[in-house]
């Protein structure tokens, strides 16, 4: 065999690729990254959460991050054209819930992209009556329903609103069968809607949260649109993590007398239903491994220097980071349980 220059700078150069260290040879966030988000708004708890959390991860690693609150669908959508980690998306569990009530435009976030870090918890999500209501708690709902009255509840349905509704008809059947047949949905749009929902004598309950809906518990019982909490959803180790003041109002030692245990919306006749809005990352499903790990790790560095956990706490966030197999195994677990309540409720199971 004739060993012509060219060949034996061939056979160097492929020499010198097999010797190269695998982490060389793996890709990295890019110096630009465009983070979407499941919401349109940019005054709303998704981009709150989503800033802090690109601000820090940014800094931890020299780069640029721009929040982009496209929505749902169109984030999705960019997500999936881009592997290379140009692009990378925070949304809550709307993201699966969506896909469990059929909505259209929401894949399996499972199968169809890869589950990335858990960052942080909205506890405020709630359910709330008219102050001159006859329903002073959900045990009152619930007794009600078993006794045959129909009891009007206004959701946004098909995710995040929807979840505890189906979680109360749920509660009736196992307390009661037959009387989850009285708890009604009335479907309205935002939470402006769903207020004037129970204004108009629409509602008896309606969906809620503490951010949105504080104020309105703050009012004089004999104002029209004076509220007040049945029921916060938030799992009662996640209230015990937020602020002693709370919010306005409304101390965190009053929010827990609304939550789970003094509070109780049987999941099964021995566990009481809970849910905590969590926010996490999604990733295009073919992203390179090796940037899962750097995210996973510079997240774990954020957490540790102990910073961001303040400024989570100041906007009402409680901090809840896990790695991203932590993460996928903890949001499994929480999916596979609401798909059961959800199936219950719908006769699928």
């Amino acid at each position: 065999m004739t060993f012509t220059r060219r060949t034996l700078l061939a056979a160097a150069s492929a020499a010198a690729l097999m010797i190269q260290p695998l982490g060389a040879m793996a890709q990295e966030l890019p110096r630009n990254v465009r983070l979407v988000i499941g919401s349109k708004s940019t005054g709303g708890d998704t981009y709150q959460n989503s800033a802090i959390i690109a601000d820090a991860l940014a800094e931890q690693l020299g780069i640029n991050i721009k929040v982009d609150a496209v929505g749902a669908s169109e984030a999705f959508k960019a997500l999936g054209r881009d592997k290379r980690g140009t692009t990378l998306m925070i949304f809550h569990d709307q993201s699966y819930l969506g896909n469990l009530y059929g909505v259209t435009g929401y894949d399996d976030p499972f199968a169809d992209y890869t589950v990335g870090p858990t960052v942080a918890i909205n506890p405020g999500n709630a359910y709330l009556v008219a102050k001159s209501s006859k329903y002073q708690s959900m045990e009152d709902i619930l007794t009600a329903a078993a006794n045959g009255e129909r009891v009007r509840v206004a959701i946004q349905p098909g995710g995040v609103s929807e979840i505890g509704f189906s979680a109360m008809k749920n509660a009736a059947a196992v307390r009661s069968p037959g009387s989850e047949d009285n708890i009604v949905a009335v479907n309205t749009g935002s939470q402006s809607d769903k207020n004037q929902a129970m204004w108009d004598d629409l509602a008896d309950v309606i969906n809620g949260s503490i951010q949105a809906n504080e104020q309105f518990t703050q009012l004089p019982d004999d104002d029209q649109k004076a509220m007040r909490f049945v029921w916060i959803t938030a799992r009662p180790e996640t209230l015990e993590q937020a602020p002693p003041e709370g919010m306005g109002g409304t101390d965190r030692d009053a929010m827990l007398k609304h939550a789970s245990p003094q509070t109780s919306v049987t999941l099964d006749g021995t566990e009481d239903f809970t849910f905590d809005k969590e926010f996490f990352f999604l990733y295009n499903k073919d992203m390179d491994p090796a940037i899962v790990k750097q995210i996973d790790d510079a997240m774990t560095a954020i957490f540790d220097k102990g910073e961001i956990q303040g400024r989570q706490k100041a906007a009402f966030f409680i901090p809840n980071f896990l790695p991203s197999a932590e993460a996928q195994d903890h949001l499994t677990k929480k999916r596979d349980t609401y798909a059961k309540v959800i199936a219950e409720i719908s006769g699928d199971s």
